[in-house]
C-alpha cells in the first residue's frame, strides 16, 4: 500500500470514527445524567463487556425480549442490579463499516471505581466467580423488589438476591442502561481491527 492510499483510506474511514466517538460521547453523557430509558430499540449488535469485579446491592435476573427498530424481537437475560461498583471496567463493540472492520472500545475504572445506580443489562450470557447475599429462585417475576422497577411480567419465573459480587465478568449484551454513571479514568477509542475486550 502507498502513502497516498493510506491517507485516502483513513480519509474515508474519519466520518466513520467520529461519528462513533460523537454517539458515544453523547451515550456517556446521557447515562451520567440518567436520562436514558431502560426501553428502547436495540441496534442488534452485540457488545462485549469485561470486569475485574462487580459488587451490588440487589440483584433481578429474568428473560425479556429485545426489539430491534424493524421490530424483530431476540430474547435475552435481563440483569438488573442497584448501587453497583465495578473495577477495571472495559466496554467494546465490533462495527462493519467501507474499510473494514472497526472496533469501539471504553475503559474506565484503572485508576478508580466506576459507580452506578439502576444498572439494568440484557444479555446473552454471563461468566465468572460469583457470590450472592440471600438468593430467591423460581420467585414470579413481577414480584422480584430487590431492585426498584426491574421486574419480569407474571407467571414468568426469576431470581433474585440482596447482593451479588462477581469477578472476572465477561457477557455478550445488547442493551445497557443506569443513572448516576461515574466513570473514573474514562478512555475512548476507535481503531481499525478486532480488538475487543476478550
Amino acid at each position: 500500500m502507498t502513502a497516498g492510499e493510506g491517507r485516502t483510506v483513513w480519509r474515508r474511514a474519519m466520518p466513520v470514527v467520529v461519528a462513533a466517538l460523537v454517539l458515544v460521547a453523547a451515550m456517556a453523557v446521557a447515562m451520567a445524567q440518567g436520562a436514558l430509558a431502560a426501553s428502547f430499540a436495540v441496534s442488534g449488535t452485540a457488545f462485549q463487556i469485561s470486569t475485574r469485579k462487580l459488587t451490588g446491592k440487589g440483584l433481578t435476573v429474568f428473560t425479556a425480549v429485545d426489539r430491534t427498530a424493524d421490530g424483530a424481537g431476540r430474547p435475552e437475560a435481563r440483569i438488573g442490579l442497584g448501587s453497583t461498583t465495578l473495577e477495571d471496567l472495559c466496554e467494546s463493540t465490533r462495527i462493519k463499516t467501507p474499510v473494514g472492520t472497526v472496533t469501539f472500545k471504553l475503559t474506565a475504572g484503572g485508576g478508580g471505581p466506576v459507580t452506578a445506580d439502576d444498572l439494568v443489562m440484557d444479555a446473552d450470557d454471563l461468566r465468572g466467580d460469583a457470590r450472592f447475599g440471600r438468593v430467591e429462585l423460581g420467585r414470579d417475576a413481577s414480584t422480584l423488589d430487590a431492585v426498584p422497577h426491574v421486574h419480569g411480567e407474571p407467571g414468568e419465573s426469576g431470581l433474585q438476591a440482596t447482593d451479588v459480587d462477581v469477578r472476572g465478568i465477561r457477557t455478550h449484551a445488547h442493551s445497557a442502561t443506569g443513572g448516576n454513571f461515574r466513570l473514573d479514568g474514562l478512555s475512548l477509542g476507535v481503531r481499525l481491527g478486532d480488538h475487543g475486550c476478550f
